[in-house]
């Protein structure tokens, strides 16, 4: 019988109490917004400079996967067959799960390298230089002399607050003999982390295998299923998934069962998490310290029990956690760990503009997370809060956080 409390609460009341500032009278109007705003500039200097951790020592993170050029264009209402329709703004920028997720990590304190393919056309430059514009380090990326660089169009319903992606790959598309076993060695070379997308499936398993043997922790992002993704998912150390994997790769009843069953098929895996969108995200954390537990739970029911403690008043994203349990999954088997439900932000509805390149800004927040030592506590609410920021933006980098953002202050 389960007799003890399964649960920890990770709320904090910083992250509900906002700062307030405090001004003296000044006779002049003018004079007084100059001085306010002089303040709060001041004020968010010393935020950012002064409460700040400083970045991780070990922050090298190599990434291999897709860059591209996004073409975006956000309409009113997603249009009806042989429609004409007039955007309402637009914009032209790189894109890319590897190229996003790499590009979120620069500005939050990483330093990127990244392994890719483009062409030696416009679209190609245009890609590298915005890239190394963001401190990402591009010289581990294939340049064909042929060719063309892949591209996206992007159409932003404002509506539905939806996006609907064209994609056209490059060509010729990367082989592994592309990447030569100096230029792998030197990629690697003091890397805290390797991440993959699911793309370029040849050369990432070429760069995992050689990742592994040198012990590297490895994260995968399991959008969908892809070729050559059950080889690489082997070598995860860590996963993240959108909503619909786990359920299609394990085939489980739930989400919940499905994530066991993705732990206890990958030995290699210390953590999986699932995205939701508005609903937030799980995670599942095996148990490695060997413990025995006395305590056993079906981890569907341990995950309502979790929602059950959600406040549903608060704004920013929170983490509620398990203690170490048995955790259960009908027909599929039991695994040692412990699960944890995180919130995500109320993005007010006059804020979200466009959620293009959530799922790589929340995998791009987790590397920082997983470079920083930040415990799942803090890691969730933290990748949760990178997301909501960048879905205030046309486009998946507009509204991507610089570390010294004041508004990452309270989960930092």
């Amino acid at each position: 019988m389960f007799t003890l409390s399964p649960f920890s609460n990770s709320t904090s009341p910083n992250l509900l109490c906002p700062t307030r500032l405090h001004f003296l009278p000044i006779r002049s109007t003018l004079f007084r917004s100059l001085q306010v705003a002089s303040h709060r500039r001041d004020f968010r200097a010393r935020l950012s400079s002064e409460s700040l951790p400083p970045p991780p020592e070990h922050r090298i993170v190599l990434g291999c996967g897709l860059v591209l050029v996004d073409f975006l264009a956000a309409v009113d209402s997603y249009p009806k067959p042989d429609d004409k329709i007039r955007s309402t703004s637009s914009k032209v920028q790189g894109g890319g799960n590897a190229g996003n997720a790499l590009t979120c990590a620069a500005r939050l304190g990483l330093n990127p390298r990244l392994i890719s393919k483009v062409a030696n056309d416009g679209q190609g430059n245009s890609i590298l230089d915005e890239l190394e514009s963001d401190g990402v380090d591009t010289s581990f990326i294939v340049v064909s002399k042929g060719g063309n660089s892949p591209f996206t169009y992007i159409i932003v319903d404002s509506k539905t607050k939806t996006r609907t992606c064209i994609h056209s790959p490059g060509d010729p598309p990367m082989t592994a003999n592309e990447l030569s076993q100096s230029s792998l060695s030197r990629a690697l070379d003091g890397a805290r982390i390797v991440y993959f997308d699911g793309r370029l499936h040849d050369t990432a398993l070429v760069v995992a295998q050689e990742a592994a043997q040198k012990n590297i922790p490895i994260l995968v992002d399991a959008e969908r299923k892809r070729e050559g993704l059950d080889d690489l998912l082997k070598f995860a150390t860590y996963t993240v998934c959108s909503a619909k994997f786990p359920q299609a790769w394990t085939e489980a009843p739930s989400i919940p069962s499905a994530l066991v069953s993705m732990l206890l098929s990958l030995p290699n895996l210390k953590s999986v998490i699932v995205t939701l969108g508005d609903d937030g995200c799980i995670m599942l954390e095996r148990n490695i310290d060997g413990s025995s537990d006395s305590e056993e739970m079906d981890v569907d029911s341990l995950l309502e029990l979790l929602k059950q403690r959600k406040d549903e008043s608060a704004v920013l994203p929170l983490c509620i956690s398990s203690l170490v349990t048995k955790l259960t999954a009908k027909g599929i088997g039991a695994v040692s760990g412990r699960l944890f439900l995180g919130t995500a932000e109320k993005i007010p509805p006059s804020e979200l503009v466009d959620t293009t390149g959530a799922g790589d800004a929340f995998i791009g927040a987790c590397l920082y997370a997983i470079c920083a030592g930040m415990p799942p506590e803090k890691m969730l609410p933290f990748a949760s809060q990178v997301a909501a920021l960048g879905c205030r933006a046309l486009g998946a980098r507009t509204g991507l956080p610089h570390r010294t953002d004041p508004r990452l202050a309270s989960v930092f």
